[in-house]
């Protein structure tokens, strides 16, 4: 494996991230988000003007919210080293989930739960805390530019029980096997799906939108879970679970799932607005462009 010693760099960090207290893991985290928004320019500039553009903010208020996003992702980031060191105990300490008894009953119908959710606040964090609650949790995961980052995110998760399959790929079956065992399949239905999703409205402007989830729900007739994490002003998390929704079959497949795809991209679309620091900004959500007829 290529660069082998970067992978062993970022386990040498994780191992002394392990080692500092939370509050330690939240100042140093704030200082390197505010270093991180100074330096990384070209996602800077486009999360700016992408939020800008998005929620109708001035200027100076989109510099203000996606500094804030930037601390805040500087956080989450040595949280995640940290993440060998998370316990139960830490996570009741640290995290708080609302609703729960929509996913409990949800996964009681014995058709398994596809959980939507995007990437929002510390998303790897939201799956740890929900796998260390008992709650059976496997991911489509999509694969980091760099792959040692990969590496060492999925070591991370599967600390936890969490059973991962990489999207595009032939362990979409397996997928589909965990499903039908009655797991939660978790979705992150936020990324620019390239010209193999739908075009659907995301934020007053046409994003290429994946329909694994809809897919999978009718497929399955699993119910879809929505839910989402945030940070709390203390720097703790509070986990947010919403009632399920379920596919609608009208005999018309085609428009089904596309109605579907509609109904969770708001539900997406109203996370961010009431949450917009804590989202991904500088992604390239409406990378793909919709082909002119």
């Amino acid at each position: 494996m290529a660069n082998e010693w970067q992978y062993h760099i970022w386990k040498l960090a994780s191992r002394l991230v392990c080692l500092l207290p939370h509050p330690v893991l939240l100042s140093t985290g704030r200082i390197l988000g505010r270093l991180y928004y100074r330096i990384a320019k070209k996602q800077r500039i486009r999360a700016i003007e992408q939020s800008r553009e998005r929620l109708g903010l001035s200027q100076p208020e989109a510099e203000a919210m996606i500094k804030k996003s930037f601390i805040k992702l500087g956080q989450t980031f040595l949280e995640v080293l940290h993440m060998p060191a998370l316990t139960q105990e830490k996570v009741r300490r640290y995290i708080t989930i609302e609703n729960r008894h929509y996913l409990e009953e949800a996964l009681a119908g014995k058709k398994g739960v596809v959980f939507l959710t995007g990437h929002l606040g510390n998303w790897e964090w939201f799956g740890a805390a929900l796998a260390l609650e008992g709650f059976p949790v496997a991911d489509i995961i999509k694969a980091q530019p760099n792959e040692h980052h990969t590496r060492i995110l999925n070591e991370h998760r599967e600390l936890f029980g969490i059973e991962l399959f990489a999207s595009g790929t032939s362990e979409i079956i397996g997928a589909a096997r965990a499903l039908k065992k009655g797991k939660m399949l978790a979705f992150f239905a936020d990324q620019d799906a390239g010209h193999d999703g739908v075009f659907v409205d995301f934020l007053g402007k046409p994003a290429a939108t994946p329909l694994g989830p809809a897919v999978f729900a009718r497929k399955f007739k699993a119910p879809v879970v929505p839910g989402f994490i945030v940070r709390n002003p203390d720097g703790t998390h509070r986990i947010m679970l919403e009632p399920p929704i379920y596919f609608e079959d009208t005999g018309n497949p085609e428009a089904d799932l596309y109605t579907m795809t509609e109904r969770m991209t708001r539900i997406i679309e109203s996370a961010v607005k009431d949450y917009p620091d804590e989202w991904l900004w500088f992604k390239k959500r409406w990378n793909t462009e919709v082909k002119s007829s």
